[in-house]
C-alpha cells in the first residue's frame, strides 16, 4: 500500500535538514557534494552525507549514510528521503541506494534538491525503482 505524497511542511523541512549538513561531504575527487535526511517512521530525522575515498568503490553515499545512522538508532522504515546537492539539478539516488532503501520500505518518497538552482522533485521510489531485489524467504512452521 502506497504512503501519500508528502506535503510541503515536512518536505521543507528535511531538505532544510540535509542541506544543514551538505558542507560536511567528502568530495575530494568528484566535487560532487551530497547530502540526505530521512524521516523514519519514528518520526524522527537521520542525516548523512557522501563520504569519498580514494579507492572509489569505498565511497560512501550520502543516501546509504543516513539508512546506517536510522538502522543504528533502531529505526527500520524510512518514510521520506531528501537528496541535496550542490549540482546545478537535483539527482537521483544511485541504484545501490534504491535497493538499500527498498529493503526497508519500497513505499518511501524520495525529494531530490539542487541548492543552486532551487529545483526540487518529488517521486515515488516506486515510480524510481519498480522492481528491486528481494529475497523469497519461506518459513518452515
Amino acid at each position: 500500500m502506497s504512503q501519500a505524497e508528502p506535503g510541503d511542511e515536512v518536505v521543507n523541512m528535511l531538505i532544510s535538514e540535509a542541506v544543514k549538513v551538505l558542507g560536511n561531504s567528502y568530495a575530494p575527487y568528484s566535487g560532487v557534494h551530497v547530502a540526505s535526511a530521512i524521516l523514519g517512521s519514528n518520526g524522527r530525522i537521520y542525516r548523512g552525507v557522501n563520504v569519498e575515498n580514494s579507492s572509489y568503490g569505498l565511497t560512501i553515499c550520502a543516501e546509504r549514510s543516513a539508512v546506517s545512522a536510522m538502522i543504528t538508532d533502531g529505526e527500520r522504515k524510512p518514510l521520506i528521503v531528501a537528496i541535496a546537492t550542490d549540482l546545478e539539478k537535483p539527482i537521483p539516488p544511485c541504484g545501490a541506494c534504491r535497493q538499500v532503501i527498498a529493503e526497508f520500505n519500497p513505499d518511501a518518497w524520495i525529494v531530490m534538491y539542487s541548492v543552486k538552482s532551487g529545483e526540487r522533485i518529488i517521486v515515488s521510489l516506486r515510480d524510481l525503482f519498480p522492481s528491486p531485489f528481494k529475497l523469497s524467504v519461506e518459513q518452515s512452521g
